[in-house]
């Protein structure tokens, strides 16, 4: 049974002869409203500070479940940068180690065609000394040769071959 404030005051009472004092009694009930009617009052205001306290904990559990779903979006989005990060740095890795074997193998194949050209130039200079020695060797035969005849014109002449030549 609810009572407010007014029920208290409008109360009244039978009188009789040997009874209560009527003046304490009703200093009585006025103490007794005037206290029923403050805790009506703070039962009002902590009624609504209870309701406004319920909606901003309502508020709050929905930021405090916003926050956690925006986490565990932040989380998977970093997991997914860093796999992809991860996945991108192989690739470049595995392009620049192919792009090193390909730069080694050019190497090789252009230090294979530089000892073959150095091969190559050996035999031609081997051909080319050849050659170079066979000519010297025939100018020296010349030289000899010619060295001989004019020798041999120099050389006095045996004694017929004046006597023919003064005939």
């Amino acid at each position: 049974m609810a009572v407010s404030r007014i029920d208290i005051l409008n109360q009244g009472f039978s009188k009789k002869m040997r009874g209560y004092d009527p003046a304490e009694v009703d200093r009585y009930m006025q103490d007794m409203a005037d206290t029923i009617g403050r805790l009506g009052e703070d039962k009002s205001r902590l009624e609504a500070r209870v309701a406004d306290l319920e909606a901003r904990l309502t508020e709050f559990r929905e930021r405090e479940a916003a926050l956690r779903d925006t986490l565990i979006a932040t989380q998977r989005m970093t997991e997914d940068m860093k796999t992809n990060a991860q996945r991108e740095a192989q690739l470049i890795i595995d392009a620049a180690h192919a792009k090193a074997e390909s730069l080694v193998n050019q190497g090789h194949i252009r230090l294979a065609r530089l000892q073959e050209d150095i091969l190559e130039a050996k035999k031609l200079r081997a051909q080319f000394e050849m050659k170079v020695r066979s000519v010297i060797d025939a100018h020296m035969q010349l030289l000899e040769m010619s060295y001989e005849e004019q020798k041999v014109a120099a050389a006095p002449a045996p004694m017929q071959e004046r006597s023919a030549e003064g005939e």
